[in-house]
């Protein structure tokens, strides 16, 4: 079992920077794939991005490529998302996510453990 807590999120204005991590507890954490995927208002979840469990490899959606940067600490159990030059459509509930083994990680339905979700919010 992995137990995510996340911090972080808030309100900005479009152009501006947040930052989002995630602790995790429970069984080892460098053996998981880590992602974030977010839900706006009346759409489907989607996969932001992954890292996988050594860090060697970093996956973004082509919405946040170039904008958004994702990272981990083995050595703190954390992962953390930043988000530079945000946009409105940007504004979706994160949630940090967590997985055995690599490969499916665009679906959500691939991930075992998921946060409680922090609420993003970008102004025009």
């Amino acid at each position: 079992q992995v137990q995510l807590v996340q911090s972080g999120g808030g309100l900005v204005q479009a152009g501006g920077s947040l930052s989002l991590s995630c602790a995790a507890s429970g069984r080892a954490f460098s053996d998981y794939t880590m992602g974030w995927f977010r839900q706006a208002p009346g759409k489907e979840r989607e996969f932001v991005a992954a890292i996988t469990s050594s860090g060697g490899r970093t996956l973004y959606a082509d919405s946040v490529k170039g904008r958004f940067t994702i990272s981990r600490d083995n050595a703190q159990n954390a992962v953390s998302l930043q988000m530079n030059s945000l946009k409105p459509e940007d504004t979706a509930v994160y949630y940090c996510v967590a997985k055995g083994g690599g490969s499916f990680y665009y679906i959500p339905t691939a991930y075992n453990y998921w946060g409680q979700g922090t609420q993003v919010t970008v102004s025009s």
